[in-house]
């Protein structure tokens, strides 16, 4: 009798497999790449791991896909039954697998974090890890930074900074083209601006001589000599003036910290045009006496004494991704398609 009536139960209740299935298919959750979704790590394989997000099909995160920095072993980064945020990075494949990726979560808060930096106008240090032939290369909360040739002030040949820590300015941060570009100068020159004043007479050596100026050291941050701020003679080339090593005075007539720029002149400080051309030591030796009529003027009337700065022709360099995607091989993702036990 018992029996019998164990039949009827079960003959009675008609839900086959195909009904259970179509009850996944209406409860299952729609995942699109892009998502961030919460999953639960339950199985590690040698090149990756098998995460529970409660698709159907477990989804497959690889080695490449686990951090931000280089990982050797997935046990670095994930433990079994661990739970935690992934990014869905591609859709579904043949087997109904998702692909999912911890490191592209941790660039959006990279990024985040060195936009934030920048709006703060804050100095960090880096490591320089690499030189190429346009500058050096740092890391930046993750990122890959690049310090151009022209904003590194230092006078030890590009080659010997791998492994030196450097103080840095943002210049760049540009999310949508993968650029991070960074400025040594500006950092220094920014903490030599605190002890210097437009008017004031410094003492500098010359370090490099351009076509549209010289490059005058001036206590380890490097100001520009325009050849426009020269002389009141015109002149044809600063070669004519000076000579790479000449100890020099000049007259700060700009502090752009903005840019890192320090403008600098001897025009200003000459007595009689052309003095600088006839002869450089008089300009020098009545160097503070010009200076202080040039600081009397600018303070009583500051809107005629206003002395334009020459503009500077832009670098223009190659800057290397931020974000570099690495390229997952097929051997990699997992064949297995495994669904999850619940």
């Amino acid at each position: 009798m018992i029996n019998r009536a164990k039949t009827a139960t079960t003959t009675n209740v008609g839900f086959t497999h195909e009904d259970f299935a179509k009850l996944l298919d209406k409860y299952d959750y729609h995942f699109s790449p892009g998502d961030i979704v919460a999953g639960t790590v339950f199985s590690i394989e040698p090149r990756g791991a098998l995460i529970d997000i409660g698709a159907k099909t477990a989804a497959y995160i690889p080695i490449q896909e686990m951090s931000i920095n280089r990982v050797d072993q997935p046990e670095e980064v994930l433990q079994n039954n661990e739970t935690r945020e992934f990014f869905i990075l591609a859709d579904e494949n043949e087997e109904g697998q998702l692909t999912l990726s911890i490191r592209r979560i941790e660039y959006m808060r990279a990024w985040e974090r060195v936009r934030q930096l920048q709006a703060e106008d804050a100095t960090v240090r880096s490591l320089i890890f690499a030189t190429n032939r346009g500058g050096a290369l740092v890391r930046i909360e993750g990122l890959r930074g690049f310090i151009p040739g022209s904003h590194i002030s230092t006078r030890k040949p590009k080659e010997e900074l791998v492994g030196e820590e450097l103080p840095l300015k943002f210049l760049e941060v540009d999310e949508d083209r993968n650029r991070l570009v960074l400025s040594h100068r500006r950092a220094l020159v920014e903490r030599k601006m605190n002890k210097l004043e437009v008017g004031e007479v410094v003492i500098g050596v010359v370090r490099g001589i351009k076509p549209y100026g010289a490059f005058i050291d001036i206590g380890g941050v490097s100001g520009l000599l325009h050849i426009s701020e020269i002389s009141h003679e015109h002149i044809e080339t600063p070669h004519n003036v000076f000579n790479v090593n000449d100890e020099v005075k000049v007259m700060i007539i700009d502090l752009d910290a903005e840019r890192g720029r320090i403008s600098l002149s001897t025009k200003q400080l000459e007595a009689e045009p052309g003095d600088m051309v006839r002869d450089p030591q008089l300009v020098y030796s009545k160097a503070e006496e010009m200076a202080a009529k040039y600081r009397e003027q600018l303070n009583a009337a500051p809107a005629v004494m206003e002395i334009p700065v020459a503009a500077v022709e832009e670098e223009e360099y190659e800057v290397p991704d931020a974000m570099e995607e690495p390229e997952i091989p097929e051997e990699v993702v997992a064949e297995a398609t495994e669904e999850v036990v619940a």
